[in-house]
């Protein structure tokens, strides 16, 4: 037999509501323990006073509810207390769950994990449930809300019940070559298992735009020193996050803000400016940026206006580039600078200048390529590489000459 766990299931600290959760086997009797009275009728709220297991004090009075196994969302016994949500109440009521006979404290992720074990969730819906618990953009909770309902997981059982429906005819043909089976049985199983591969082609060639949305999509800022790279990452995150400087060289190390674009998920980083450096801390905090550089998904690259002939050639090496041409103020005519394949902008941060114009760019720019719309994406290397492993077998199995060998 489990153990019955139990948990603060609203987040940690003050607040008006705190949601405490118990699951398992001793659910109805610390539920009676706790209330001193029968249970409720499943699935209503009902008030009750809430007591310590010896009966002395009473932590709190709140809502009860109900759930009993296995219409919950464990599968188990489930009941949740809604009390105030002071850090006092809370630590008194866990106190009285704690001192309850077959009580432990619930591990992380333990109620979903015993969701998936005994069947209310698949996996990748109960990966879903923590990527919405995790959501911090409008785009992340729409992509973990459709993965916690279970649409990428609709999407493998559909695969999988072709695959089964394909194999069965490859055996059967194997198996009852003298029976009066169609001729083009195998020809048919050929033809669906091809159609399959085609689709998961496309399935995992979508420029991981799930697992960027999850994790966030990463703009490097990076040119020369002086340029004006952090006061940019400053304009775009509403706050002073780097230290601005007349200083070149004043950036070290990479500087991240996390800020939400247009419901997406975008990381910026502020680099060190790109030059031949002498000095040892400043030679890593370039090779830190031509890191990032290297890995982002958008290059934003920065030129001062007045000193163009700063070159950052190694900048334009890769593709997904935009060229921010700054200190527009100071100049009567833009420079000729290297264009990014996604635009040139002018601007000047000091005045504000052409700010907008850059802004609006940049989120066309993410909406475009990461905003997955309503399909079920990949959202995790692990499903890349299941999917990759699939498409691998199908791929042998079509050019298997032998039915034994394509079964």
């Amino acid at each position: 037999m489990s153990d019955t766990i139990y948990a603060l299931s609203s987040g940690a600290g003050r607040a008006g509501l705190a949601v405490i959760r118990l699951s398992g086997p001793c659910a109805a009797d610390v539920v009676q323990k706790l209330t001193r009275m029968k249970l409720p009728a499943p699935r209503r709220a009902v008030r009750r006073s809430f007591r310590t297991s010896d009966g002395d004090s009473t932590p709190d009075e709140g809502l009860l509810l109900w759930f009993p196994g296995p219409r919950s969302f464990t599968g188990e016994d489930v009941a949740e207390f809604h009390v105030h949500g002071g850090p006092a109440v809370v630590a008194a009521m866990l106190a009285a769950l704690s001192a309850c006979v077959g009580t432990r404290v619930a591990e992380p992720g333990e109620f979903t994990k015993r969701a998936f074990l005994n069947g209310k969730l698949d996996l990748t819906a109960a990966e879903g449930v923590v990527d919405l618990i995790e959501a911090e953009t409008e785009a992340q909770r729409r992509q973990a809300q459709r993965q916690a309902a279970g649409a990428l997981g609709a999407v493998y059982e559909a695969w999988r019940r072709r695959l089964m429906t394909g194999l069965a005819h490859v055996e059967g043909a194997i198996d009852f070559p003298d029976e009066d089976l169609p001729e083009t049985i195998l020809d048919n199983a050929r033809s669906d298992i091809s159609g399959l591969k085609e689709e998961i082609i496309l399935h995992i060639d979508d420029s991981a735009i799930g697992e960027r949305l999850r994790t966030g999509i990463e703009v490097a800022i990076v040119g020369p020193p002086n340029a004006g790279k952090s006061s940019l990452l400053n304009a775009l995150a509403g706050r002073e996050a780097a230290i601005v400087s007349e200083v070149a060289g004043t950036t070290r190390d990479v500087v991240e803000v996390r800020m939400d674009l247009a419901g997406l998920p975008v990381t910026l980083s502020d680099t060190a400016g790109l030059r031949d450096a002498s000095e040892d801390v400043e030679a890593e905090g370039i090779r830190r940026a031509r890191e990032r550089l290297a890995r982002a998904d958008i290059r934003v690259i920065v030129f001062d206006a007045e000193d163009p002939s700063v070159g950052v050639e190694e900048a334009f090496a890769t593709t997904d580039s935009i060229t921010v041409l700054n200190k527009m103020d100071r100049v009567e005519d833009a420079p000729q600078v290297p264009v990014g394949d996604l635009g040139q902008f002018e601007m000047s941060l000091r005045t504000g200048a052409g700010l907008g114009t850059f802004v609006e760019a940049l989120t066309s720019v993410v909406q475009a390529r990461f905003d997955g719309g309503a399909a079920p994406v990949i959202t995790r290397a692990r499903h890349r590489e299941a999917v990759a492993e699939c498409l691998a077998a199908l791929g042998r199995s079509l050019a298997a000459p032998l039915p034994e060998l394509m079964a």
